[in-house]
């Protein structure tokens, strides 16, 4: 179970947190030409084997590797404007496969142990970085449908809504760790005064169906996370 943790960690690191923005639009542009794509996997296949840390783990952090590189290039193929939000989930459910194919054959006794994962630090580090970046790309792409913000952005702090995010994520599941539930109430409580006042003045019902979905999500997430943490 160890292992699965430490190769999705290493999913989530490489995926989002390593990956820049320019090289996404790279290989949305040149597809198979673009040499980010490249780094990309070489990013990839270097953290399997520094989380792992077993020389024997090559060839199937070579598999993984290749499979990601296979699965990121059908997607760059086949998706379009209209169909990206879809094979953003396709993408990463494939990934996962992958990982969960590897560790089977790496060690076949996984499933035997799966709820038995002592060393939790692991599982509370995973959980952290998939409540940053990777929480954050799969609410915008969940809501991707509606944008009623207007294009000017300028009164408002640059990826200020998703520093928020991240940070309002990692306070519950942090609460829940600790066993706080109630102090969740207070940060549903605190975020909704200070955004009250700007969504009564915008009079807009689609912002504040926008935002409450987007806020929503976010808990949704955090909330599901810390009590995935517990159930271990």
């Amino acid at each position: 179970m160890i292992i699965l943790i430490k190769l999705i960690l290493a999913h989530l690191l490489g995926d989002f947190v390593f990956q820049p923005r320019k090289w996404v639009a790279a290989k949305e542009r040149k597809k198979m030409g673009a040499y980010q794509l490249y780094l990309h996997l070489l990013v990839h296949g270097l953290l399997l084997m520094l989380l792992v840390a077993d020389i024997d783990f090559w060839p199937y952090a070579l598999g993984i590797t290749m499979a990601h590189g296979l699965i990121d290039l059908i997607k760059l193929y086949a998706q379009n404007e209209q169909s990206r939000r879809y094979w953003f989930f396709i993408d990463q459910s494939g990934h996962f496969l992958t990982l969960l194919v590897a560790v089977w054959y790496y060690d076949h006794s996984l499933f035997d142990w799966i709820f038995q994962l002592r060393d939790k630090h692991w599982l509370a580090a995973t959980i952290f970085v998939f409540l940053s970046l990777p929480s954050s790309v799969i609410i915008k792409t969940i809501i991707s449908r509606w944008n009623p913000l207007p294009d000017d952005h300028s009164a408002s702090l640059d990826k200020a809504g998703q520093y928020i995010g991240i940070l309002e994520r990692w306070f519950v599941f942090v609460f829940i760790m600790a066993g706080r539930w109630e102090a969740i109430g207070f940060l549903v409580a605190a975020k909704s005064v200070f955004r009250f006042g700007d969504l009564r003045q915008s009079k807009d019902r689609k912002l504040t169906e926008y935002i409450l979905i987007g806020t929503l999500l976010s808990f949704v997430l955090a909330i599901l996370s810390g009590w995935m943490y517990d159930q271990f």
